[in-house]
């Protein structure tokens, strides 16, 4: 499916070559500080269909995009969510650089071995505590037992794995540094995160939120921090911890705001392209791949993703009862 042939550039000159697709917006937990307990999922034919997301693939390939990453939701949760990992996979040498995931964990030890197969070098595994208390606490259910055997089976299959941690205050925030360890000493990066102020959730987000540059002092005080020329495609910057051998990235989108390296765009389950996670601003590709001429208008709605791409977000969480940034939920709008 050919849909044009230039690179996507937008209009501050950022050449845009990392996708964020979602395959679904269902999740199998409930994180507090995603989504609300009882969360209304969209009705299924809403949802672009496997065939379509595959052909919204090769057409990002087309255009220049490089690395894909399947989000959710939970994309594991996705029937046959395999068959469209095979799929794109086999862009892998032909346009596409790199095929990744991130998951919450729980279906990994089923599906390791292939996506592995498929292609897949490395998943991310959301992971905000050891403990088992307070990762039902956060993600009201009890399944952290079936995270760290997806992990280890990722591991076993030969899946790089990077952890992702928000980092919440009052409640991880005294386990940081044990996370860390416990992730290097598996041979695993992991990346801090702050939390994002996306969709309605019963607590108020600025109760828990933890800024990095305060977690990474502590850090400082406990062990050597080396600055790294590490890049992942994504928003991270990493240091090298000297104690531990391992990797540690930070996201900061509220302390240090990282736009004007952005290289990414996202994709909803139902094909709305968000231009910028924290933007209310897209385009709908759903109603182009439905279309009678799919190619033209596909080939329109990118090119209008990359007049309106804005420059910079405006996340922040600053007074308590804030609206969130956007009304979307994180897991409507993919990882």
């Amino acid at each position: 499916m050919s849909c044009g042939t230039g690179p996507l550039v937008d209009a501050f000159n950022r050449r845009i070559t990392y996708l964020r697709l979602s395959v679904t917006d269902r999740c199998d937990l409930r994180c507090a500080y995603c989504m609300p307990e009882k969360m209304q999922f969209l009705p299924r034919k809403e949802v672009l269909s496997l065939e379509e997301l595959h052909k919204l693939g090769l057409a990002m390939i087309a255009r220049g995009i490089t690395k894909i990453r399947l989000t959710g939701g939970e994309p594991l949760v996705r029937r046959d969510v395999i068959e469209l990992v095979r799929a794109l996979g086999r862009k892998l040498g032909d346009g596409l650089e790199e095929l990744t995931l991130t998951t919450n964990g729980t279906q990994l030890a089923q599906h390791a071995e292939d996506l592995a197969e498929a292609g897949v070098k490395r998943v991310n595994v959301s992971l905000d505590t050891l403990d088992a208390q307070l990762f039902q606490r956060l993600s009201r259910r009890d399944r952290l037992a079936e995270v760290l055997e997806g992990i280890a089976a990722a591991k076993e299959a030969g899946l790089k794995v990077k952890l992702n941690t928000v980092a919440l205050k009052g409640l991880n925030e005294g386990e940081i540094p044990d996370l860390i360890a416990w992730a290097h000493r598996h041979g695993h990066e992991i990346t801090l995160i702050e939390v994002m102020p996306l969709g309605e959730v019963e607590e108020d987000r600025v109760d828990h939120y933890l800024p990095l540059i305060a977690v990474r002092e502590d850090l400082e005080q406990r062990w050597t921090l080396r600055p790294s020329d590490a890049r992942s495609g994504g928003p991270a910057r990493y240091v090298d911890v000297a104690e531990t051998g391992g990797r540690l990235g930070f996201i900061t989108p509220l302390t240090n705001n990282f736009c004007a390296g952005c290289n990414r765009i996202r994709v909803t389950a139902t094909g709305q392209l968000f231009a910028c996670l924290g933007g209310a601003e897209q385009v709908d590709l759903r109603a182009a791949l439905r279309s009678t001429d799919p190619d033209t208008r596909l080939a329109e709605a990118l090119d209008e993703a990359m007049r309106i791409k804005p420059e910079k977000h405006h996340f922040q969480i600053d007074r308590r009862g804030a609206e969130p940034a956007q009304p979307r939920h994180m897991s409507m709008t993919g990882g």
